[in-house]
């Protein structure tokens, strides 16, 4: 049977907010963040848009001005996001060896990487900084994290593309089921959003190229033509159910379920009949207790690219059925932030618990027509209120792996 595990600690730091409130308000608002890039000229890049993180400063997390100087922004954002997510959870009340640590990144320290290397050509390899390697690297976030709040338990920093945040709040969720842990802060940071990675994105045809803030992520739209770079962190305390019951804690939503393939069949593309992305959602219901009379919320993948939306949307009908998945809420929150690649699974299971925690279900703005290929309920253009049951946060990463994970109101 295993423990039960509650989410007590939400964090994040967005194209449409840097704290808790501001995000949802702008989510349920059908707020944008996606603009133009300001952050470094734009006019050569076959793209001009991103959902960038704006007024953004370190000090206001309680982050020291000696990481701040030298960490690379996704540590940074993922250190911001984890303050924030520990104020909301409080005192835990456990020892640090119960205290764990999942956070990933799907890329890492891209503006390190980029900077040194610019470093090595123009001075050579003796010049090149001796925290290189220690800024770069996607498990520093994770390491910085437990420093910070002195969690000296399982550490385990996920690298799954796309999907690394579900994952990790996954991994996280089912180590604390099985007595691992009592407590584990958990999510996803990047910060990508750089010249070189937005080439690489383009040239393999994955970026939407519309001059439009506000039709550039066009989810599960019969005109959508790729996604938009953003960046970003989610971050997530879970816990012990009883430990927090004990002590008193504000209980967000129930993590009762996650689901864990691999296409196995491309690089980049999903697998066309959905079967294991499917497999993904099914596990996740299953192990929550899926039943026909539940109200379910899903927030989907929905990058806006042609293949993922179309699959996505196969592969819950696989999962539910025709008549359940024709039932469920859907969202695409990515049409307000864009797609933060590792950090968007964390950043969707915050916006999935509030929206279990709030009864409110954020809408896939710039809906306006209908897919033939996408024939499900995707919440357009505007929220709405819903009794939630059961909520579903799904990702889908390069290299085929699928991520879900299910919560219920407590």
């Amino acid at each position: 049977m295993g423990r039960r595990v509650v989410i007590t600690g939400l964090g994040v730091i967005s194209p449409v907010g840097n704290d808790v409130s501001t995000f949802w308000k702008n989510l349920t608002e059908g707020v944008c963040g996606i603009d133009y890039i300001k952050k470094f000229p734009a006019e050569d890049l076959p793209v001009k848009v991103a959902g960038e993180i704006k007024d953004f400063n370190p000090a206001d997390y309680g982050i020291p001005a000696s990481i701040s100087r030298k960490g690379d922004k996704f540590t940074l954002y993922a250190m911001a996001a984890a303050n924030q997510a520990m104020s909301y959870a409080g005192d835990l009340g456990i020892a640090p060896e119960r205290l764990g640590v999942y956070i990933g990144s799907g890329i890492g320290g891209m503006r390190t990487f980029i900077k040194e290397v610019e470093n090595l050509n123009e001075n050579g390899a003796q010049w090149v900084s001796p925290l290189f390697i220690p800024n770069m690297i996607s498990n520093i976030a994770s390491g910085n994290v437990a420093i910070a709040h002195n969690a000296r338990g399982i550490c385990l920093p996920i690298v799954t593309a796309c999907a690394t945040g579900t994952h990790s709040i996954g991994e996280a969720f089912h180590a604390i089921k099985h007595g691992y842990a009592d407590a584990i802060i958990a999510g996803g940071a990047e910060a990508a959003h750089e010249p070189l990675s937005i080439g690489g994105f383009a040239n393999s045809k994955a970026l939407s190229k519309s001059e439009d803030p506000l039709k550039a992520s066009l989810p599960f739209h019969p005109q959508r033509q790729g996604f938009v770079i953003a960046e970003g962190a989610g971050i997530v305390v879970l816990e012990e159910y009883e430990n927090a019951l004990k002590r008193g804690a504000k209980i967000y939503a129930e993590v009762c379920g996650y689901g864990n393939t691999c296409d196995a069949y491309h690089y980049t593309a999903p697998r066309p009949d959905a079967s294991t992305a499917a497999n993904a959602f099914k596990a996740a219901l299953d192990e929550a207790g899926y039943q026909p009379q539940d109200t379910v919320h899903i927030n989907a993948h929905g990058t806006g690219t042609p293949m993922n939306d179309k699959t996505e949307t196969l592969a819950i009908k696989l999962a539910m059925g025709e008549e359940g998945a024709r039932k469920a809420a859907i969202c695409s929150t990515k049409s307000m932030t864009g797609h933060m690649l590792g950090a968007a699974g964390g950043v969707e299971l915050v916006a999935t618990a509030l929206a279990v925690k709030n009864g409110i279900v954020p809408p896939t703005i710039g809906l306006d027509e209908t897919d033939p290929e996408c024939d499900l309920d995707y919440t357009p253009l505007k929220a709405k209120e819903l009794d939630i049951t059961l909520a579903l946060s799904s990702s889908l990463g390069f290299g085929g792996h699928n991520a879900v994970v299910a919560i219920r109101k407590v």
